[in-house]
């Protein structure tokens, strides 16, 4: 049995599917807590030292406000969609200059049918695509490395929506035009409930961040970020 997630956190999120108010969230506030919020933000905790192993540069951040784990309110501002509360949650696991400057980072997201890990860099803004997308141009072998492996290929996919066409000043012929095409540079894999909510779930995750750290270290580079 796991010290952080049960099936309690999954009965919540599908509750909360089908009664995403105001109203009924307060009167179950509790269960959110005792069963998503203290769990995740030990998780977050006990990952801190393997996660430093990995890289010195990125943070696990378990305090409850301005931390690693992704608030439970959604940003209705310019939604179609107006329910007040994600289904979901997740952490981000940042660089330690993800405040001042684009950065990748590792992510992490418990969601009934749809557990993940992985990492990279999620709808870069242009000057940052640009950028990635010029150093990948002029560094291929690293990147083949980092993305090709046995390690990475039996684990993790691509996300994200690619471009039909090689982007502007690209040669159509560059051994990598079909990552020169991507609009992201995130990649994951899914693990399922039965994991979450056992004590293989730590583990997994350190195995997950261990695998996909190069590419996350060639994207620092890319970005000129220490790793």
């Amino acid at each position: 049995m796991s010290r952080y997630f049960s099936p309690a956190t999954f009965r919540f999120f599908r509750d909360l599917a089908a009664h995403n108010d105001r109203a009924w969230f307060a009167e179950h506030k509790a269960r959110y807590e005792a069963d998503v919020r203290e769990p995740f933000l030990r998780l977050v905790g006990d990952l801190q030292a393997p996660l430093a192993r990995i890289s010195p540069h990125f943070v696990a951040d378990p305090r409850k406000q301005g931390g690693s784990l992704f608030r439970i309110h959604r940003d209705t501002r310019f939604a179609n969609d107006k329910t007040p509360y994600k289904t979901w949650s997740g952490a981000r696991l940042a660089h330690e200059r993800a405040r001042q400057v684009p950065a990748p980072s590792f992510y992490l997201h418990i969601q009934p049918s749809d557990c993940f890990a992985g990492g990279g860099i999620w709808h870069p803004e242009p000057p940052t695509l640009k950028k990635i997308r010029e150093f990948l141009a002029d560094n291929p072998a690293a990147w083949k490395k980092a993305t090709r492996s046995r390690a990475f290929a039996e684990r993790f996919t691509f996300w994200g929506e690619n471009l039909t066409r090689p982007p502007r000043g690209y040669d159509p012929a560059h051994e990598l035009i079909e990552d020169l095409k991507r609009k992201n540079f995130a990649a994951g894999t899914g693990f399922t409930q039965a994991v979450a909510c056992s004590d293989e779930l730590l583990p997994t995750l350190v195995d997950t961040f261990r695998r996909i750290a190069p590419m996350i270290d060639y994207l620092c580079a890319a970005l000129d970020l220490e790793f």
